[in-house]
């Protein structure tokens, strides 16, 4: 099971399998636009090529990071794991 930070508002997954060729990411982004609008950005798509973006509006921070968190658990069972902030 993965740990996540008590509020995270980056996180980074990706998904390796060399035996079928698969190398994903996946990374979702917390953020407060110009407008005092919230944002959840994820972005996808194989390692090494520019991903699929897309942005979902939010109110508040709270239904954000609720949204977050609840794309990282659905991702982790799919098998991508966290990558580690460099």
């Amino acid at each position: 099971m993965m740990q996540l930070d008590l509020f995270p508002t980056d996180l980074h997954l990706r998904c390796i399998d060399p035996a079928s060729n698969k190398r994903r990411f996946y990374a979702l982004s917390v953020q407060r636009t110009l407008f005092d609008e919230w944002v959840l950005v994820r972005e996808w798509g194989r390692i090494g090529v520019s991903g699929r973006l897309r942005r979902d509006p939010y109110s508040s921070a709270g239904p954000a990071l609720d949204a977050l968190h609840e794309i990282a658990r659905q991702k982790t069972r799919r098998g991508y794991q966290p990558v580690a902030a460099t």
